[in-house]
Formats: structure tokens, C-alpha cells, sequence
């Protein structure tokens, strides 16, 4: 029993990264219908500049999120309007352009840091309790409180502000939400914007609790994709769920059979999801669709 709560919590503080990282991938998508390949390279991004910001500045690195996320938000809609938006009619080629930027973005901060590896050390992150047979950090239980209070926020802009209302139309028909009146493409610029800069809430979350190299990227893009289709494509809130659904399979899968088959066995689960519901869990039909108006 010891050992299955022990799992339970590696579980949730792994759901909570997942989850975070993937909830800007799927809000993107949902709203634009474009799968951002560079996702994972914006939460790099928001590392490396909460490690700076923190050195240079001497800002406690969760204040850093002041600095770090208007700039991945500034970053977020020059990618849409100078990007993505030339490119609306050519959903294939949209696909590539983000796969070119996660190219880009990485062999930039390769050539600028010459590959070495950062650490931020923050006392407070760092610092563990015990709750039972398991030792929590405070670095990784941060990020469930944020997952959670980003996706609580999420829901609410989404269902009760205009901007949400304006989201919620250009996802149902783009079209549709021009003739009357939506600004299609103001919504595009500031959604990008926005999944961006949750990727840089990401980036200066996972700062103390992760060594910062160019290719920390990876280490959850691939986990977050598997979360969004799980969660449902375009559901911030399928996002958040999808993410303790991988984390626990990562987690038990990894502890009862092979720590090395965590990454399969939840691509396997992937693959069944997108199977048998294509839209996902919390997915509507049709919203599976790339590049569709």
C-alpha cells in the first residue's frame, strides 16, 4: 500500500507537468487548428529566461514569470502573424513552419549557450516534505497548483468574457464568426500569444525542478501531444484531465513493468484513444480536424 500511494503521487506530480505543458498546445489548435511542433521550444524558451532573469535580475524565479511571460506572449503573435497567418490556406505547410521554428529555436539557443547545461537552484523548490511514504518537493506540487488555477482561469475567459465568446465562435466556424463581426485574425494573433505564454508559465515552473539544456524541449512536447489527443483536441480542460491519465500510466507502468516502457505504454494508449474516439475524451466531433474553417 506504501508503495502504491508513493506511485499515486509520482503519478500526480507528473500529471501536473503534462498537463501544464499541454494545455497552450491544445488551446492553440482548438482555436487556430494549427498543431504547434514549437511548443515544446517556447516552455525551453521560458526556462532559459527565467534562469537569466533570475541571475541577472535576482528576481525569485517564480517572479520571473512577470518578465518571461509577456515576452513569450510578444513571441507568441509575431509566430501567428509573421508565420502561420501567411500561410492560412495551406494547412501542410503551417505544420512544417512550426517544425522549422522548433529547428530554429533550438540551434539559436544551442549556438548561444554553446550546449552547457544550467541549473537553477531555488531553496523553496527544491525543498521536499513527507506525506505518508512519499517525499514531495514543493517545486513539482507548485506546478499542480498552477496547472489547476490555470485551467480554472482557462475555463472561465473561455465562458464568460467576450474574447471567450470570440474564441468559441472562430473554433465552431471561422466564417461563420466574420460575417458577424468576430476579428478572426486579432483572435488568432492573441490566442498564439496566449498559448505561448502558458508555455512560458511552463518554462519558469519547470526551471527549478528540471537542468536547462536546448533539448529539454523533447523531454515534454511528445508527452503533451499524447495528452492533447487523450484530452481531446482543443479542450483546455481535456488537457488538464489528460495529463493525470498519462502521468499515472508513465508512473504505474513505469514502476510494475519497465521504467523504460512509460513512453510506450502511454502512446499505446494514445493510439487506442484516437481509435476507437478520434476527438478525444473531452473532444467534440469533428475537432480533430487540421487546417478545417
Amino acid at each position: 500500500m506504501a508503495d502504491f500511494f508513493r506511485i499515486l503521487v509520482i503519478a500526480l506530480l507528473l500529471g501536473g507537468i503534462y498537463g501544464l505543458v499541454a494545455m497552450g498546445l491544445s488551446l492553440i489548435f482548438g482555436v487556430i487548428r494549427v498543431v504547434n511542433f514549437a511548443q515544446g521550444e517556447l516552455v525551453m524558451l521560458g526556462m532559459y529566461g527565467a534562469y537569466f532573469t533570475n541571475r541577472e535580475l535576482g528576481l525569485n524565479v517564480y517572479l520571473t514569470v512577470f518578465v518571461v511571460v509577456p515576452v513569450l506572449f510578444v513571441i507568441g503573435v509575431l509566430i501567428q502573424r509573421l508565420v502561420i497567418q501567411p500561410l492560412r490556406n495551406e494547412s501542410a505547410m503551417q505544420l512544417l513552419a512550426t517544425f522549422g521554428l522548433l529547428i530554429l529555436f533550438q540551434s539559436v539557443v544551442l549556438a548561444a549557450t554553446k550546449g552547457d547545461t544550467y541549473t537553477l537552484r531555488d531553496p523553496f523548490a527544491r525543498d521536499t516534505f513527507k506525506l505518508y511514504s512519499a517525499n514531495i518537493d514543493y517545486g513539482r506540487l507548485m506546478i499542480i497548483v498552477v496547472t489547476t488555477a490555470i485551467a480554472i482561469g482557462l475555463h472561465q475567459v473561455i465562458q464568460k468574457t467576450s474574447f471567450g465568446r470570440s474564441m468559441r465562435a472562430v473554433t465552431e466556424d471561422r466564417d461563420a464568426a466574420r460575417l458577424m463581426g468576430v476579428n478572426v485574425e486579432r483572435t488568432f494573433l492573441f490566442t498564439f500569444g496566449i498559448g505561448a505564454a502558458l508555455a512560458g508559465i511552463a518554462g519558469v515552473m519547470l526551471a527549478p525542478v528540471y537542468s536547462i539544456t536546448p533539448e529539454v524541449g523533447g523531454n515534454f512536447i511528445f508527452a503533451a501531444f499524447a495528452v492533447v489527443v487523450i484530452g481531446g483536441l482543443g479542450s483546455t480542460t481535456g488537457a488538464y484531465v489528460g495529463g493525470f491519465l498519462i502521468g499515472a500510466v508513465d508512473a504505474f507502468t513505469g514502476y510494475y513493468i519497465d521504467p523504460t516502457l512509460g513512453t510506450a505504454f502511454y502512446f499505446v494508449v494514445f493510439l487506442v484513444v484516437l481509435v476507437v474516439r478520434p476527438a478525444g475524451l473531452f473532444g467534440r466531433a469533428g475537432s480533430e480536424k487540421v487546417g478545417g474553417h
